[in-house]
């Protein structure tokens, strides 16, 4: 399992995270998401989902995935 600390920006309450949360636990492989406002902590299985899938899911319900530089 790969764990993924994904920074999500546009969450102002309740209502967001369960958005986030059904829309990440929609993908396969997913084992556990912890979501929050403005953060979510999610353990997946890179064999059957790729972080950028996640992130593509939380975008596509409504919210910006702000992603670090490398």
């Amino acid at each position: 399992m790969t764990e993924a600390n994904i920074k999500i920006e546009g969450m102002s309450c309740q209502h967001c995270v369960m958005a986030v949360k059904k829309a990440i636990g929609g993908l396969k492989g997913i084992e556990n998401a912890d979501v929050m406002i403005g953060s979510a902590v999610v353990r997946y299985d890179e064999s059957k989902v790729k972080k950028e899938d996640i992130e593509a899911a939380v975008e596509n319900a409504g919210f910006k995935v702000s992603r670090s530089s490398k």
